[in-house]
C-alpha cells in the first residue's frame, strides 16, 4: 500500500524537476528519496519516471498517476483547513445536561444567548434532577452539583453552593425569624418531597457538629420550582441550593435565615468526558458558563 508520505514526495519531485530536491523539502536524504520512490513503483508494479542524471519526466502511468496524487493531497490539505477553522469556530451540536432548578434559571439563559452569539451552533438542554451518563446518553457537557462520582470523567469548578434556608419578608413580618435551627419547629416548612411524605431531614452544622432535624410541612411537593414559589408567596421557609434563589436573595425577594447553621459548602461542576481535542463549541460554552457565575459572589 503507498502511503502518503511517497505521494507526496513523488509530486515534489515532479513540481520541482529533481527528485533529491524534493526529498530533502520533505526532509529526506537523496538515497532514502531515491529507495521510497523505487519502493513506490513496485507497491503499484509500474514506472512512474524516467531518471537521468539531468531530469525527470513522467512516464505514462506516471502521469495519471500524478494528477491523481496531486488530488488526494489537496483533499487532504482542505480537509485539514477545515477542522483547523473548526477546532476555532463554533459550529455543529451540543448536547448539555443540568439539574432542573439550576438549569432554567442560570444554564438555560447562558445556553440562549450562547445560541445567538454562535449561529453556527444548536443546543439541546435537557433538564433532570436525576446523574445520566454522559457518554451513554452522548452528551457533550454537565452542570452538577456535588462531589464527581465517575472517575472517567472531568470536571472544572464553577462555584460555590450551599443549602439555604430562607422565606419572603411577608412570612417574616407575620411569624418571625428562626434563631437556631430547633426554631423551625415552630414554622411553616415548605417539604420537597416525591414520596408524598409532608415531612423531611434538613441537614445543620452547630460547632463544627453535623446533625439533622426533621421539619414537618405545612405544604408539601415533587418539584422544586413549586416550593419556590410558595416561597417567594410568603406562604414558608424553604430549603434551596444557593443558586437557585440567589436572584432572589439579591433582589430582597427572599431572605436567609440560619446562615451560621448552613452545612459545609459543596462545588458546582462543570463535567466533560475528555480534555483532548476538546470541539470548540464546548470550550466557549464551558467558558461561557464561567463567566456567568463569575458575576456572581
Amino acid at each position: 500500500m503507498v502511503e502518503l508520505a511517497d505521494m507526496q514526495l513523488f509530486v515534489q519531485a515532479v513540481r520541482s524537476g529533481s527528485l533529491s530536491a524534493a526529498g530533502r523539502a520533505i526532509g529526506y536524504s537523496p538515497a532514502v528519496a531515491s529507495k521510497r520512490l523505487s519502493r513506490m513503483e513496485e507497491a503499484l508494479k509500474v514506472r512512474l519516471l524516467h531518471r537521468t542524471s539531468r531530469r525527470l519526466t513522467l512516464t505514462e502511468e506516471g502521469e495519471i498517476y500524478y494528477e491523481r496524487c496531486a488530488q488526494i493531497l489537496a483533499d487532504v490539505a482542505e480537509a485539514g483547513a477545515e477542522i483547523t477553522a473548526g477546532s476555532l469556530q463554533a459550529r455543529g451540536h451540543l448536547k448539555v445536561t443540568a439539574t432542573v432548578a439550576l438549569g432554567r434559571r442560570k444554564i438555560g439563559p447562558v445556553v440562549a444567548q450562547f445560541a445567538i452569539d454562535h449561529p453556527g451552533v444548536s443546543v439541546h438542554l435537557s433538564l433532570t434532577d436525576a446523574v445520566v451518563d454522559l457518554v451513554a446518553g452522548g452528551f457533550d457537557v454537565a452542570v452538577r452539583i456535588g462531589e464527581l462520582q465517575d472517575s472517567r470523567l472531568i470536571s472544572r469548578k464553577l462555584a460555590d453552593d450551599r443549602r439555604v434556608i430562607c422565606g419572603a419578608p411577608a412570612y417574616f413580618a407575620r411569624h418571625g425569624r428562626p434563631q437556631v435551627p430547633a426554631d423551625l419547629l415552630q414554622h411553616r416548612c415548605l417539604i420537597l418531597s416525591r414520596s408524598g411524605q409532608a415531612a423531611a431531614d434538613w441537614a445543620f452544622v452547630d460547632q463544627a457538629q453535623p446533625f439533622s432535624l426533621r421539619v414537618n410541612g405545612a405544604l408539601a411537593a415533587d418539584t422544586g420550582d413549586q416550593i419556590h414559589d410558595w416561597a417567594l408567596a410568603g406562604l414558608g421557609l424553604q430549603r434551596r441550593t444557593y443558586w437557585d434563589v440567589a436572584d432572589d436573595l439579591a433582589s430582597g425577594r427572599l431572605e436567609e435565615v440560619l446562615a451560621p447553621y448552613s452545612p459545609a459548602d459543596v462545588g458546582i461542576h462543570l463535567v466533560y468526558a475528555s480534555r483532548r481535542h476538546l470541539p470548540a463549541k464546548t470550550r466557549l460554552l464551558m467558558d461561557a458558563l464561567t463567566r456567568a457565575f463569575a458575576t456572581q459572589p
